[in-house]
């Protein structure tokens, strides 16, 4: 029995490894990467090398170093723990990073369930027991009597195995891997993305709390302005349309504290989503615009090496290789398919003598050519390649994309840089005019009401300054982000 089993067994395994080591064509194209883009700089002309200064906080020129990689916690360079902390802890705790990770469980179980059914032979164990009756008569044995109800016993292993003669099933698995590889590339991406949009909304915290206090101010100035000029206009002193305009400068005022309230706490409720909490229970740092570190120096890496750094460039080439392996698939669906096949086993009408001896085995090869499928094999192969063509537009678009937001981030840093010149000036000049103004009513020239609608332009040139000061902050940040974020 047991020398049976093996003269079996070694046919099964001479079978199998034939089949493995059996040499056959891969049909379909194969996937060469993309070349390196091609352009020299990201935006036309000369590249500037740094930006303008000016005076006060965020005011640093930024100079652009080319070819320097991004630090892989670029957001450290804004030099504050408070938002280190932040990002640490919305990468620890973030739902979305839990699925994008669980995505990527997905594809590579799929990888190792498609290599083990593909790559190995399929082995198969089975054992059956039935009670039966036969009828003579029915078989044509008239007046024959019927032999009284007996068992069967049966027990076979079975193995079977697909040539992959025209490499169909490495085809399908090369599909599977390039999937699995954009899943985590995606994850990266969604690393990355979620960094960049926690260091957006702390910047932004700050930009509206920073607004919030320098609107206050001004309500404070404005309020004072209008007892003033009631008190002028019961005597007599101003005219009532005056007063009017007044009223309502203060109204409009007033009515943009809700809307910087709205804003500052929606984004401290986008800010706990961040961190996985619910906002009721999140205890979100408030940021201070001034604390922030404006970087000095930006790296700048090379627009050749774009494709390489930013993920959602890899992940698009990975999906345009899966589409290119599918094509393989489809075409190799047009070729006929070997499979082989062998069976042993016992079949006895006592269970006791079930492995007493091999009474059945098979062995068999089939060979299948599709012939007529009204052209569908031939359809699924057009749509495979026109697939391959939808994702080297898609990927092209991407990296067009990539270099769009790059050249967008670089003019967005110089005309904040020369925005924030002017700001910084209209400020002094603001301040100049107060402290003039400050004298002046010292020396009984000018009223009171003249040194607060002065002290009222300072605080407004100092509300528009910070506007512009985040914004220098959100365009490094994004500058950062679009170059790959030093996701690597």
């Amino acid at each position: 029995m047991k020398k049976i089993f093996q003269r079996m067994s070694h046919r099964w395994l001479a079978w199998a490894v034939l089949g493995v080591g059996v040499p056959g064509c891969v049909v379909g194209p194969d996937f060469k990467p993309p070349s390196e883009p091609s352009p020299r700089t990201y935006l036309p002309g000369q590249q500037p090398a740094e930006t303008v200064a000016s005076e006060g906080a965020g005011g640093v020129s930024q100079r652009l170093v080319v070819g320097r990689e991004i630090p892989e916690r670029w957001w450290s360079l804004f030099r504050s723990e408070a938002l280190d902390r932040l990002v640490r802890k919305a990468l620890e705790q973030n739902p979305t990073l839990a699925q994008a990770r669980a995505r990527l469980a997905q594809a590579q179980e799929a990888v190792n369930a498609q290599t083990g059914a593909t790559k190995y032979p399929a082995v198969d164990a089975g054992l059956s027991a039935k009670r039966q009756q036969v009828d003579l008569s029915s078989m044509g044995f008239s007046g024959t009597k019927d032999p009284p109800p007996f068992a069967l016993y049966n027990v076979s292993v079975s193995v079977s195995y697909a040539l992959d003669v025209f490499g169909k099933n490495r085809r399908a698995l090369e599909g599977l891997k390039a999937r699995a590889d954009y899943y985590a590339i995606e994850l990266e991406a969604a690393r990355e993305t979620l960094a960049a949009n926690v260091v957006s909304a702390a910047i932004r915290q700050a930009s509206l709390n920073a607004q919030i206090g320098c609107v206050s101010n001004l309500l404070a100035v404005e309020e004072r302005q209008l007892a003033i000029m009631e008190a002028q206009h019961k005597a007599g002193g101003v005219a009532a349309l005056d007063l009017a305009n007044q009223k309502l400068l203060l109204a409009q005022t007033r009515a943009s504290f809700p809307q910087l309230e709205n804003q500052a706490a929606r984004v401290s409720d986008q800010l706990a989503v961040y961190l996985g909490v619910p906002p009721a229970e999140a205890d979100v740092w408030a940021f201070d615009l001034n604390a922030l570190h404006l970087p000095d120096e930006l790296p700048l890496s090379l627009p050749s090496a774009l494709a390489r750094q930013r993920p959602d460039i890899r992940a698009a080439e990975a999906l345009w290789h899966q589409t290119c392996a599918e094509v393989g698939v489809a075409t190799a669906d047009l070729y006929p398919q070997v499979v082989l096949s062998g069976s042993l086993g016992s079949s006895q009408a006592a269970g006791a003598n079930i492995l007493d001896s091999l009474n059945v085995w098979s062995v068999g090869a089939g060979l299948m050519q599709p012939f007529f499928r009204g052209g569908a094999l031939r359809a699924k192969k057009r749509e495979a390649l026109a697939a391959y063509d939808e994702a080297a537009a898609v990927y092209s678009q991407t990296v067009l994309r990539g270099f769009q937001e790059v050249a967008d981030a670089l003019h967005a840093l110089d005309c904040d840089a020369r925005g924030l010149r002017e700001r910084t000036a209209a400020v002094h000049h603001a301040r100049a005019a107060y402290d003039i103004a400050q004298e002046q009513f010292k020396g009984g020239a000018i009223s009171h009401l003249v040194l607060l609608d002065a002290q009222r332009q300072l605080v407004r040139a100092e509300l528009d300054r910070v506007q512009t000061q985040a914004e220098r902050y959100s365009d490094s940040a994004a500058l950062l982000h679009a170059l790959g974020g030093g996701w690597w």
